[in-house]
């Protein structure tokens, strides 16, 4: 079988988008899509075609003249995926993102040219052009949204989401069903903890309305238990006292996680505690922690992290703007650490990926 991957503007070596390259790369010819930010030729390497396509820095839209650039860019960019996928030569078409410029365009060309089309649905999308509207606009947008979006899910013949919730949620809007996988964000190994320091640990890139998490943090520093960040700017945290660890490639950042006693996931993406990309998300550095063998301390507005800290012992659920209960809760977590780091050792496996979860990817995707 031959599959053209769309990663869209997903960098080439994008965790979930690079990993179903290789596992279909295995036995299938693979065209892989992603963008590139400089001149780049494609070329062809253990079974995958790679495709650069050159956008350029994706840049912040701070006034309609600069946003009239980005439109247009994304136009030039939309134009060559599309022609790619009218031109190449595959069977299945496997979708990471679709093109807003034409949102339903390039599944349109794929189903008239009789391919298999998978969406793997990594957000909740009507959810990204709502986020900041509000009133009688955030209404008209949300039912274009919904338009296309039902669209998409009607001309895709399998769904891959990164959650049951996610799943759930958008089959009950559109009122129809599809066959339908859910892959996670599975850590890519497990790595077996060689010490534990009293600290607990941030990882990757932060978002907006932490402030609450911040005093708690303060708190928690002047008990000693001590805050280490990894992947970013920590100027974000200068007012909080804590330990700085740049960007490190994955193996090392899993051996670094793996150091902390708890790893602490609490972000906002809006500053709307129902935003449906955050309260159903289940991000990288949530697998990632417990393949590192790191308990979590997680926000109570995630549902479907909380489910799964709360289904397996893995770790504490706080809400932040009760400072006081979140520091006891935190406090008797670490006296009670143990039950935490036995249970995290038993359910390990679950959140990481395997041949076994490999191979149930595979049979859907490929199954008729």
């Amino acid at each position: 079988m031959k599959v053209l991957v769309i990663g869209y503007t997903h960098p080439k070596y994008d965790k979930r988008v690079f990993r179903t390259v290789q596992t279909f790369a295995k036995e299938n010819e693979v065209i892989y899509q992603y963008l590139s930010t400089k001149e780049e030729d494609s070329y062809t390497e253990r079974n995958i075609t790679y495709m650069p396509l050159l956008y350029g820095k994706i840049r912040e839209k701070k006034n309609f003249s600069e946003l009239l650039k980005e439109v247009s860019k994304r136009q030039r960019f939309d134009k060559a995926v599309l022609e790619l996928i009218a031109k190449s030569d595959y069977d299945i078409a496997y979708f990471h993102h679709f093109l807003p410029t034409k949102p339903v365009k390039a599944f349109k060309i794929a189903k008239k040219r009789g391919k298999r089309i998978i969406f793997d649905i990594h957000e909740y999308h009507p959810e990204n052009f709502l986020k900041t509207l509000s009133g009688f606009s955030k209404r008209i947008i949300e039912k274009i949204a919904w338009n296309f979006f039902k669209k998409q899910i009607e001309l895709s013949d399998k769904l891959i989401f990164v959650s049951e919730e996610t799943m759930s949620d958008i089959f009950e809007k559109v009122e129809f069903r599809k066959p339908a996988l859910v892959l996670p964000n599975y850590a890519s190994l497990s790595v077996e903890p060689t010490e534990k320091r009293k600290e607990i640990v941030f990882v990757g890139k932060i978002q907006r309305g932490i402030s609450k998490e911040k005093e708690i943090l303060r708190k928690l520093n002047d008990l000693e238990i001590k805050f280490k960040v990894i992947g970013i700017n920590s100027d974000i945290f200068k007012d909080i006292p804590h330990e700085y660890t740049s960007f490190l490639p994955y193996e090392q950042m899993m051996m670094e996680l793996s150091k902390s006693m708890f790893s602490l996931i609490s972000f906002s993406t809006t500053g709307n505690e129902t935003y449906k990309n955050d309260i159903f998300s289940l991000p990288n550095k949530f697998y990632d922690s417990i393949a590192a063998g790191t308990p979590v301390i997680v926000k109570n507005t995630f549902v479907s992290m909380v489910k799964l800290v709360e289904k397996y012992g893995i770790g504490v659920v706080i809400d932040p703007s009760d400072v006081e209960g979140s520091v006891k809760k935190i406090l008797d977590a670490f006296e009670n650490y143990e039950y935490y780091r036995q249970n995290v050792e038993k359910c390990k496996h679950l959140f990481v990926w395997d041949e076994e979860k490999e191979g149930e990817f595979l049979e859907f995707v490929f199954k008729d």
